[in-house]
């Protein structure tokens, strides 16, 4: 009896995915209560030759083309049927409600955190430029992101992270599978004609934005020739005796 065919036994009965972990646990139970030699056979089997059997199964799987196919999603394992054949399935089960789809904002911050967690609010907010505790709390609700930790500054604020639920949310079988760097740099990026907002220090200010002018270099940052670009206004009262 090969291993690959146990995995694929447990996990056509099992009613929800299974890590490596846990089917190397069931693996363990059977071999020690059960009285079959073979059971007993895998009771120590590696985690590496039980990678090994998932991986080759699921390759199997995918080559047989057939309904469904055996899938790795945030670490764990299931058999999952092929997306074309929804509208037979939905009609046999019904159509689970989803919640709404993630807004841009919330697709912005969860990349940040994916890329560059753990993170806090303000080092999110430093990155891009506008406030996100709207973002956050939904983002907490949903369970895409979590509380991971304290970073080791003055006040230890919070710090975020993303979860499982994020992998399973996005197909992911680990965080290793998120698209490199460079390969982002490669997307085009078409930038908006102009900017929601423009304030100095922010990032979403452009280059000439983020500048200081010539007079807040020279230290007129009080005057009114440094605020207008233009000669000083006249003070009050003033006007009509000098136009006199």
């Amino acid at each position: 009896m090969e291993l690959k065919f146990i995995l694929e036994a447990v996990l056509f009965s099992a009613q929800k995915p299974l890590s490596p972990a846990e089917l190397r646990e069931v693996l363990n139970d059977a071999g020690e209560k059960s009285d079959d030699s073979a059971a007993r056979s895998f009771r120590k089997v590696k985690l590496d030759d039980l990678n090994g059997a998932l991986e080759q199964l699921a390759r199997e799987h995918a080559a047989a083309a057939r309904a469904y196919r055996l899938v790795c999603v945030a670490g764990s394992w299931q058999f999952v049927s092929q997306p074309e054949y929804a509208p037979w399935l939905k009609a046999l089960v019904g159509e689970k409600l989803r919640p709404p789809r993630l807004s841009l904002p919330a697709l912005e911050t969860l990349a940040i955190m994916a890329y560059r967690q753990p993170l806090t609010r303000a080092e999110i907010e430093q990155i891009r430029g506008v406030s996100v505790d709207g973002v956050m709390q939904t983002l907490l609700e949903r369970g895409l992101v979590a509380q991971v930790g304290r970073a080791e500054v003055a006040g230890r604020p919070m710090t975020y992270g993303t979860t499982s639920l994020f992998l399973e949310y996005f197909g992911l079988r680990s965080l290793d599978e998120l698209p490199a760097a460079d390969e982002l740099r490669r997307i085009p990026v078409q930038k908006p004609e102009s900017l929601l907002t423009v304030e100095p220090g922010l990032a979403t200010a452009p280059p000439e934005h983020l500048q200081e002018d010539d007079g807040l270099k020279n230290g007129e940052a009080g005057s009114p020739k440094a605020r207008s670009g233009g000669a000083p206004s006249d003070p009050p009262g003033e006007s009509a005796v000098n136009a006199s």
